[in-house]
């Protein structure tokens, strides 16, 4: 599997490309290893170029930028809680499959998280630029993955695909909201009383 011609199909061609990859037999060490760990490192390692070197601004306070081993701190505990991520997600996506009439198979599943993730991981990239973060929305597009993928990859009937996505949409916001709030808790941000390092 070459990873920019599967993130070119996912993207472009995602269901044509789905059905490539329902009949893979990629493992999931195989998947971390040529794909997860290189696209899951985008953010993070965007977030600090962002946060420490282009630097950040907040209303009322100014422009200011986090020091280099806080946001260092920031990116290690998020790239590390998103690779869990993707794990709890494919065993959710794998536990939900009989309930919306699909079978388990937990490396299919586990390739419908990778994979739908793909967009979020790209977006990633715009946090070098915090204040173009708001285009991590477009990650959005995954949710439209998730939705062609399960009915091909975890064998769901078509007119349940629908509750399928939405049940597994509910879990994916859990876990990102989880590693959101326990990866800023490594970052100190500015009040009018506080003092940090200001842009020149």
């Amino acid at each position: 599997m070459n990873p920019v011609e599967r993130i070119k199909g996912i993207l472009f061609h995602p269901k044509e490309e789905w059905q490539a990859i329902s009949g893979e037999t990629t493992t999931i060490p195989e998947l971390y290893k040529t794909y997860i760990v290189i696209l899951a490192a985008i953010g993070p390692v965007a977030s600090i170029i962002g946060m420490s070197i282009v630097g950040i601004s907040l209303p009322f306070v100014g422009s200011f930028r986090i020091p280099i081993t806080t946001s260092i701190a920031y990116a290690v505990v998020q790239y590390i809680l998103t690779l869990v991520g993707v794990y709890i997600l494919a065993l959710i996506i794998n536990t939900l499959a009989p309930t919306f009439s699909g079978e388990k198979n937990l490396n299919q599943a586990f390739k419908v998280a990778t994979y739908s993730y793909t967009p979020g991981w790209i977006v990633g990239i715009f946090t070098i630029i915090p204040a173009l973060s708001i285009l991590g929305i477009l990650g959005l597009y995954g949710l439209y993955l998730l939705y062609l993928g399960l009915p091909i990859l975890m064998k769901s009937p078509q007119e349940k695909s629908l509750g399928y996505t939405f049940a597994v949409v509910i879990a994916a916001i859990i876990i990102f909201v989880i590693i959101g709030i326990v990866s800023r808790a490594f970052i100190s941000y500015p009040t009018p009383g506080i003092t940090m390092p200001r842009m020149q």
